[in-house]
């Protein structure tokens, strides 16, 4: 059987530090994985603006609440949780994530810890360093064939782990990049693709 292996942001839900960007009027909080290689590199630049400008924990817990999944995400999660198994892979963080995780039916999750102090964000803790390949080869161990999708460079050891790694809606000089990876561009390709390679039986 197969296990699914999602990224959240991008794939599913919107990308939250730019709603954060959108807010504050700072820019610099829309860069993302997309945009830079270095995921340590990227969580330091967020943390320096929210300590700068003074913005509240609470404040971008109210950001998320607002938001919504993408189109048709909710009904594409169920679907794959109707004919395989599947984990949400990410490097968000639970504190900001779950609020979008219930309307997504709350499908289980991987992904970081945020450090919050007095409604202050100070830190974070990551899971496991290479935590999205990690889980792919503790599937596999598992004799589990994995099937993953993302659209960023902190995907790209998922995707080359997983039995069949795909981009969702990566931007063109990714894709450039890593040509050996293929990519769709909807939740309806996705799902295809999982279908055309699926060798489990009872799926529908």
């Amino acid at each position: 059987m197969e296990h699914v292996c999602l990224d959240l942001e991008g794939v599913l839900i919107p990308e939250i530090w730019a709603e954060v960007a959108d807010y504050t009027g700072e820019d610099q909080f829309k860069l993302t994985t997309q945009d830079l290689k270095d995921y340590s590199e990227l969580m330091d630049i967020r943390l320096k603006l929210v300590d700068s400008i003074g913005l509240s924990f609470s404040e971008i817990r109210a950001l998320v609440n607002k938001m919504e999944p993408f189109d048709g995400a909710r009904e594409f999660v169920d679907w794959v949780r109707d004919n395989f198994q599947l984990t949400i892979v990410s490097d968000s963080f639970y504190e900001l994530a779950w609020p979008l995780l219930r309307k997504l039916g709350t499908p289980s999750i991987n992904c970081h810890h945020l450090e919050v102090e007095n409604d202050k964000l100070i830190g974070y803790k990551l899971r496991q360093l290479e935590n999205k390949k990690k889980v792919v080869q503790s599937l596999k161990n598992m004799q589990f064939r994995v099937f993953a999708s993302g659209d960023s460079y902190n995907d790209i050891q998922m995707l080359q782990e997983a039995d069949l790694g795909v981009f969702f809606q990566a931007p063109k000089h990714i894709r450039e990049e890593f040509k050996d990876i293929d990519g769709v561009e909807s939740h309806a390709d996705l799902k295809n693709t999982f279908m055309e390679n699926s060798s489990f039986i009872g799926r529908t």
